[in-house]
């Protein structure tokens, strides 16, 4: 979702959605995500033009014959979106004491995603709309925030009512890529 309405969320709406995000699993009961919003009329500006900057720097590398489609499509709502929030996995939680990551520490990262996706599905079930950037430089937006060394940006999400509301993705619905049946392999 890349086209939004830009009246605000109704009071206490975003705390209600992220209680409902804190409800995900998460392995160890590690509870590893951190949301930061992101108020600041500069600070959205700043990752906006970023965001462009890496978008058309992208642009560049995709293939030639669909480089202008590539071009045309609106990317993000990091101007218009009542909300914007950075997803970080905290890679060193207290909680949870370590257990599940001892082989596998990416769950952490799997948790924060998670905790992502019930953030999205109760806004859905509320007719909030979200669009996750990921065409940008993780460093860049770390440093923006400054958040600590041990957290590793996941999304940066923009949240708000959308334009007009289809179950059909924006990309599909512009053509740029369909939705893909499931395969499913049985062995």
């Amino acid at each position: 979702m890349r086209h939004f309405r830009r009246d605000p969320l109704p009071a206490g709406a975003l705390a209600a959605l992220l209680s409902l995000a804190e409800l995900a699993p998460s392995v160890g009961n590690a509870q590893p995500w951190r949301f930061v919003r992101i108020a600041d009329p500069t600070m959205r500006e700043t990752l906006a033009v970023h965001v462009d900057a890496a978008s058309e720097a992208a642009a560049a590398r995709v293939d030639p014959e669909r480089a202008s489609a590539y071009r045309a499509l609106k990317l993000h709502g990091l101007r218009e979106a009542p909300e914007l929030l950075a997803v970080f996995s905290d890679e060193t939680p207290v909680a949870g004491h370590g257990l599940g990551i001892a082989t596998m520490p990416e769950m952490l990262r799997y948790s924060t995603a998670m905790a992502i996706h019930t953030l999205w599905l109760a806004a859905r079930a509320e007719g909030i709309g979200i669009g996750w950037v990921s065409i940008l430089d993780p460093a860049c937006v770390d440093r923006l925030l400054a958040v600590p060394d041990s957290w590793t940006l996941i999304a940066l999400l923009c949240i708000g009512y959308p334009e007009e509301d289809s179950d059909t993705p924006e990309l599909e619905r512009r053509g740029w890529q369909a939705r893909e049946v499931v395969h499913v392999e049985t062995r």
